[in-house]
């Protein structure tokens, strides 16, 4: 076998390789996303205060408000009360306990609290404790934390959408041991940004990644979009929160959220590679696995694109244009991609070799 098909060869095996790994892939990153519900919304909860504070109690809002995380690694029990002033929750060294009798069990099920309370519910009677976690940490919808009329929105909203607001402060009650504690934050709404102002990036993005692919004379302006797309792979998956302690593996939660964008910098190095080497038939089948893993990263996220907060732990602006290239350029990439390996492919065609001559 010549060097030539030699390196033909080794090119396939690795589009092969890499379009398995990238459909292994598929479900990662939604899990890895704090809660594993949407990536962007218009209101946002921030916690300001565990009063008094608790060495050894972590507090955390997810999803915007949507859930509230407690991890208790003192030694003692936390408790919750319901919204009625029932017993709720145990969270300790042995774990949670949830009272079945108090509607908090039920209602804190749904976002919305849309779950049916039994019958037998009831906030005077005697507790009845159910394990639900042997790890002493919980997250719960706490419906103190968020809006919770689906699809409209708050007064004060409704009447100046064109600016920031501040909906409702809010205060959760706690128990350590004999101490009362009050957790304590506020929920906020911000306008979207203007579709006018950042659709045309959007789509200026898109055009500009399938030019490249399609139109331009070398593969060299595919390898650079290459390059910019393993950059903005690699910032959103090392700016994406930190899963919540209460998933069943944890660590595992992070490495699928990774993985992607791991997958992204081996293809796209190896597309760069081939686009500097005017090798433009692997520089386009690599664009095109890149694509599909940027799209696999991005297509979760896209409410981010028009939404004003973004779950990340970077600035904003730049998470927002994180996505916007995973999901422009992923998409511009496939297309583009394509078109570049087979125009490539057909001009290598047309090269008449030395024995012709």
């Amino acid at each position: 076998m010549t060097g030539s098909r030699l390196r033909t060869a080794a090119g396939r095996a690795a589009v092969v390789l890499l379009g398995l790994l990238a459909t292994l892939a598929v479900a990662a990153p939604a899990s890895a996303h704090v809660g594993g519900g949407a990536a962007g919304s218009d209101f946002d909860a921030a916690l300001h205060s565990v009063s008094p504070e608790l060495p050894g109690v972590a507090v955390r809002v997810l999803q915007f408000g949507d859930e509230l995380e407690v991890v208790n690694d003192t030694g003692t029990e936390l408790t919750v009360p319901g919204y009625s002033g029932e017993p709720y929750l145990r969270i300790g060294p042995d774990g949670v306990w949830r009272n079945a009798l108090s509607p908090a069990t039920y209602l804190n099920l749904d976002r919305y609290g849309r779950t049916a309370v039994p019958d037998d519910v009831d906030v005077v009677a005697a507790p009845r404790w159910e394990q639900v976690s042997t790890e002493p940490a919980y997250a719960w919808h706490d419906h103190r934390t968020h809006w919770m009329t689906q699809g409209q929105l708050p007064p004060v909203v409704a009447a100046a959408p064109d600016r920031s607001h501040t909906v409702a402060e809010w205060a959760v009650p706690m128990a350590l041991g004999g101490t009362e504690v009050t957790v304590s934050g506020v929920l906020t709404w911000s306008p979207p940004p203007p579709g006018w102002l950042v659709w045309p990036v959007y789509v200026l993005l898109l055009t500009g990644t399938v030019a490249a692919g399609w139109l331009a004379r070398s593969a060299r302006p595919l390898g650079g979009v290459l390059a910019l797309a393993a950059v903005a792979s690699l910032y959103h998956a090392l700016t994406t929160p930190v899963p919540p302690s209460t998933v069943s593996s944890h660590a595992g939660a992070i490495v699928a959220g990774l993985l992607p964008a791991l997958l992204v910098l081996l293809a796209a190095g190896i597309g760069v590679r081939a686009a500097l080497r005017q090798r433009g038939v692997l520089a386009g089948l690599m664009a095109v696995v890149v694509g599909w893993l940027l799209l696999v990263q991005g297509v979760p996220d896209v409410d981010v694109l028009w939404t004003a907060h973004a779950l990340a732990t970077g600035p904003q602006l730049l998470a927002r244009a994180a996505v916007a290239v995973l999901v422009a350029v992923g998409l511009g990439l496939v297309i583009g991609g394509a078109g570049a390996a087979r125009r490539f492919r057909d001009d290598a065609r047309a090269v008449p070799s030395p024995a012709a001559g």
